[in-house]
């Protein structure tokens, strides 16, 4: 279920059945249950068009927007025969892309351009969705069946590319889906707005982290587990004739090109006002849910929640789970504990020095070169040790048992 949620969190708001009363509603379905790409961007200029008077509509083109941002990416994958790792590790790109029997040469600089084309789409959503006053009145139907995203680039949306037709794949490991998908209809609100809008600056944060940096030599020497067949450097030489298992940890040559990958995260800063910018937008990630807290306790109504509070009986049913008021408390504090670290009021702890501590705020903000190895055995974060109130593990620990059987990753992963 995590491996579901990490991807699929930012999926499930993309399909509105909307209510009659306003102009956006007949204009958002369209874009949402479009079967062509052609006939969502139509609509979409429309929605985008009214956004500036219509609430709704703002909230619908963002939803679209995120869902434009989604399939940006994943155009771009299939485009040079991406192969999904099947890791955890890097939950966004595992993603259902079909297989490319004829994929396009992939260079350093191309691949840049398809994250610089996520950021953006993902802003431009972010934008809309902030334009929607905070008091709006929102309710949508959201049947995941109904929309989709095109994985093959062939311009249509089939019904394998359903929000509900990857759910399922997912669930099954990155098999095929089941013919008929099970129902998943939510009702989605206000809060949502703010939970989605989070998601994309999360998105937009970690998209920005790998753009301050130069990982070409990383790209060169191990994307090749990635992209197999995309004219890599060293594709001749170490990718095997059958390829093998797609999954990371199910094949050798994988897993050797994944610690070549680990050992090669030694990334010069090239854009330090990225780094920066993603310090900010995690920021606006904490805040946005807030928000959405807030939003959610203020709900009267229990119907079809997709992220329900403590005082909405029944269980998710996507995820199964139900929120408790002691999860919600925990939440808050994580947040708190996250935004202190962000601005450096509290320091984050390393095994190598029992009296500094890490200051977040400047690692982000005074960028040097990344080199992941070294940080975590210590001479690559001393730039950054300082003395001062340092988050203890006893804390942490203390504040992950309050997630009791739900784990705070997944929680993380489904409330933002």
């Amino acid at each position: 279920m995590r491996k579901v949620l990490a991807i699929l969190a930012p999926l499930a708001i993309l399909a509105f059945a909307l209510p009659a009363e306003a102009d956006a509603p007949g204009v958002a379905a369209a874009a949402l249950s479009a079967k062509t790409v052609a006939a969502r961007s139509k609509a979409l200029s429309e929605l985008e068009s009214q956004k500036a008077v219509d609430p709704l509509a703002a909230y619908a083109a963002g939803a679209v927007e995120f869902l434009v941002a989604l399939e940006k990416l994943g155009a771009g994958l299939h485009r040079h025969g991406f192969e999904s790792p099947q890791s955890f590790i890097v939950p966004l790109m595992r993603l259902p892309i079909p297989e490319n029997p004829n994929p396009e040469p992939l260079t350093y600089e191309s691949f840049r351009q398809i994250l610089v084309d996520f950021h953006d789409a993902m802003a431009q959503s972010a934008a809309s969705l902030a334009m929607v006053p905070k008091d709006a009145d929102i309710g949508v139907v959201v049947d995941l069946a109904n929309v989709g995203i095109d994985l093959n680039e062939d311009g249509s949306i089939a019904p394998d590319e359903t929000i509900a037709a990857i759910i399922a794949s997912l669930a099954n490991g990155g098999t095929s889906p089941p013919d008929a998908p099970p129902a998943l209809v939510f009702r989605f609100d206000r809060a949502d707005g703010y939970w989605l809008q989070g998601y994309a600056n999360f998105l937009m944060a970690q998209t920005d982290f790998w753009l301050a940096h130069d990982f070409h030599l990383a790209f060169d020497q191990s994307f090749q587990m990635l992209f197999p067949k995309a004219k890599l450097p060293m594709q001749d030489t170490l990718v095997p004739p059958d390829n093998g298992a797609s999954s990371i940890f199910a094949s050798e040559w994988r897993i050797a090109d994944f610690i070549s990958y680990v050992h090669l995260i030694n990334w010069p800063v090239v854009e330090p006002e990225r780094r920066k910018a993603a310090r900010r937008e995690l920021l606006e990630t904490i805040r946005l849910s807030r928000e959405d807290w807030k939003a959610i306790r203020a709900e009267k109504d229990n119907d079809r929640e997709w992220l329900p509070g403590p005082q909405q009986d029944g269980t998710n049913q996507l995820t199964g789970l139900k929120v408790t008021e002691q999860e919600v408390r925990a939440w808050h504090t994580a947040l708190q504990m996250a935004e202190d670290l962000l601005e450096g009021r509290k320091l984050l702890p390393h095994f190598r020095f029992a009296d500094k501590g890490i200051n977040m705020k400047r690692f982000f903000d005074e960028p040097r070169t990344f080199d992941l190895v070294l940080s975590i055995t210590g001479p690559g974060i001393v730039p950054y040790l300082e003395k001062g109130p340092i988050i203890s593990s006893a804390e942490w620990s203390a504040l992950q048992q309050q997630f009791g059987r739900v784990g705070f990753l997944t929680f993380a992963l489904w409330a933002n």
